[in-house]
């Protein structure tokens, strides 16, 4: 199912895109990650590999999927980071994101390709619970070398580096179960590598939790971003580092 471009579209179904009807206040009380969703409308987008649909959040990523393969693109200077050094609370900067609202346990699977250009250009598996609390998965040029990191915000981000990848794909997989998510990594999508296991639930329940797909370009000038063998299941792994 090739649905072409959809930027500046509404929602997407079995290839057609019609418009969203904006809302000026949502029709019942909502909470974290599910309020954060309603305050920023933008375009829904259905695929057929996930059973909930996506939105756009943060600037323009001119998101497209077309034969299994979602597209996103980074513009320039483009990231979500809270440097633990400072003060602030907000990202200095926002970029492109894709998510949706999954349903109890689950892992989302994608083999995420980056078109390098610059540090820290980066393909991502993003999860959301509020705006002091989200968490990325990278597949990052860090800075000369392609890296699976990680970044989990609390209020500030932390940052850490897992393993360097041969050439510029890799597969990256979140699961969730409770309040818990864990980040794996594999490189050929059968034997999957531990990373990361964590909480996001101090500012909102982990079951009212955004994921999905982002891309970034830190210091660049921007770079392109391909999701593809997407997979979805409802279940937390068997085993978090037994390679399952």
């Amino acid at each position: 199912m090739g649905v072409g471009a959809f930027a500046d579209c509404g929602s997407v179904v079995a290839g057609r895109a019609h418009a969203a009807e904006p809302h000026e206040h949502s029709p019942a009380p909502l909470s974290g990650a599910l309020q954060w969703a309603w305050d920023n409308h933008r375009m829904d987008v259905e695929l057929p590999e996930l059973p909930f649909p996506l939105r756009t959040y943060g600037p323009d990523g001119n998101w497209s999927y077309e034969d299994g393969v979602l597209t996103g693109w980074a513009g320039a200077r483009q990231d979500r980071f809270v440097p633990p050094t400072g003060e602030a609370l907000d990202p200095a900067a926002d970029a492109p994101r894709l998510l949706g609202a999954p349903e109890g346990d689950f892992q989302l699977i994608a083999r995420v390709t980056v078109g390098f250009a610059a540090s820290f250009d980066a393909g991502v598996l993003y999860v959301h619970v509020g705006e002091r609390a989200w968490a990325k998965l990278c597949l990052e040029y860090s800075p000369d070398v392609p890296t699976v990191c990680t970044v989990v915000t609390r209020g500030h981000s932390d940052d850490a580096n897992s393993f360097t990848v041969e050439g510029s794909s890799v597969w990256l997989r979140i699961s969730r179960t409770g309040r818990a998510f864990a980040f794996h990594a594999s490189r050929d999508g059968e034997h999957w590598t531990f990373v990361r296991l964590f909480t996001l639930a101090d500012e909102g329940p982990a079951s009212a939790a955004l994921v999905g797909f982002m891309a970034q370009s830190p210091v660049g000038e921007g770079c392109v971003v391909t999701f593809d063998h997407l997979a979805y299941r409802d279940s937390w792994p068997q085993g978090l580092r037994d390679g399952s």
